[in-house]
């Protein structure tokens, strides 16, 4: 994607808008300072203003991804600096994502810390466009869930290591526990630190899951993927994900991680406060022409769609946000304006960045997506700069 160097100011109209909650028709954007100033109805424009016509399609609030292992052939775990957070950020814009966490699943300390401090700076200095906080997916699982983390480097949580979470001076941390694992007293000590806890790669049972959620965790990473599943006896974490209303779930969907028909049950069955959102969990592959990459020294092929190791474990996705939103209207029948919700607005709700993130009202960041009749992309704006899609 090319950079543009566009004015942060400006009023967009000619396109159906999608102000995060429904569709306004000859309706304009005014842009000030990188901020959206506010909403109006295109006729009541000073006929001498400046106006830029966008020529149709949907204007949107930009797409929140709060789990992105790589993309463009950049592994986060392989590249935790600055330089490999912002060239994530740059190929995932391509397909609207406009705010995203560079995820960094289980690895060794140094690493970790590595990655924390490429995130901060990030925040700090505004120089990786798109960087909105770091998830880290482990190392604090469940064994026997471990899926395509490496087991060696799993481990329980100690009280160290959460006074270490709390001290990384991130604005925006999200962390993914198993509750196995993990002691509810902790996940309180996380939460009230300000750190967001997700619930994942686990076998807790019904009753562990309510205490977590009792304790504040606050959502499910990639439902369905990695942890305990429902049955009529034992609900397992599953079963506590859907029945405990507060919680977000995030979903991959792309087809291959959960059949549709599930995800379709799922969304009749999570009531809120809390939903279901869109996460790509993408790769390297994302974005990219290559087939393969390495994890944690083991091989991981791209084939058929799917990110795998060689023993066929799902390794990530080779998803992006724009076919998680296209998939989620032409597969799982929803209205367009709930998918829509599902990419920016929900995720920006578990998130705690309700009020700057994931709507087009006044004082939010100017974080847009223009797509066309088929829910492509055409452009994009972070922070009101502008660059095609």
């Amino acid at each position: 994607m090319a950079e543009a160097a566009v004015a942060k100011t400006g009023i967009l109209r000619g396109a159906r808008l999608f102000d995060g909650e429904r569709f306004l028709k000859d309706h304009a954007v005014v842009l000030e300072g990188g901020r959206i100033a506010s909403v109006v109805p295109a006729e009541s424009l000073d006929p001498d203003s400046v106006t830029e016509d966008l020529g149709g399609g949907v204007l949107a609030p930009g797409f929140i991804d709060a789990q992105v292992n790589g993309g463009g052939g950049v592994l986060f775990n392989d590249e935790p600096d600055l330089e490999g957070a912002a060239a994530i950020a740059r190929t995932h814009r391509r397909y609207g994502t406009t705010g995203l966490l560079p995820t960094l699943i289980t690895d060794e300390p140094d690493v970790t810390a590595r990655a924390i401090a490429a995130v901060r700076e990030a925040e700090m200095t505004g120089a990786a466009p798109g960087v909105i906080g770091l998830h880290l997916e482990g190392p604090f699982l469940a064994p026997s869930r471990k899926g395509a983390h490496s087991e060696g480097l799993i481990r329980k949580m100690a009280d160290a290591d959460v006074e270490q979470l709390l001290s990384t001076g991130l604005e925006t941390l999200l962390v993914t526990v198993a509750p196995d694992q993990v002691e509810p007293r902790l996940i309180r000590r996380l939460v009230e630190g300000g750190v967001t806890v997700s619930l994942g790669h686990s076998d807790a049972d019904y009753d562990t899951v309510c205490a977590a959620v009792d304790a504040g965790a606050r959502g499910v990473t990639h439902l369905f993927n990695a942890m305990s599943p429902l049955s009529h006896r034992a609900p397992g974490m599953v079963g506590g994900a859907l029945d405990r209303g507060e919680l977000w779930c995030g979903i991959i969907a792309d087809g291959h991680h959960v059949h549709p028909a599930v995800l379709r049950a799922a969304l009749r069955a999570k009531a809120g406060p809390g939903r279901l959102y869109l996460v790509t969990d993408a790769m390297p592959t994302a974005g990219c022409a290559e087939d393969h990459f390495i994890l944690n020294g083991r091989r991981v092929l791209r084939k058929d769609g799917q990110v795998t190791l060689e023993d066929g474990t799902l390794a990530g996705s080779d998803l992006d946000m724009a076919q998680a939103v296209r998939f989620a209207i032409d597969e799982l029948a929803l209205p367009p304006a709930e998918a829509l919700r599902m990419a920016s607005l929900y995720p920006a709700q578990f998130l705690g960045l309700e009020g700057r993130l994931g709507a087009l009202r006044p004082g939010y960041r100017a974080d847009l997506v223009l797509l066309d009749d088929d829910w492509r992309v055409k452009r994009t704006w972070i922070d009101g700069e502008s660059a095609e899609g």
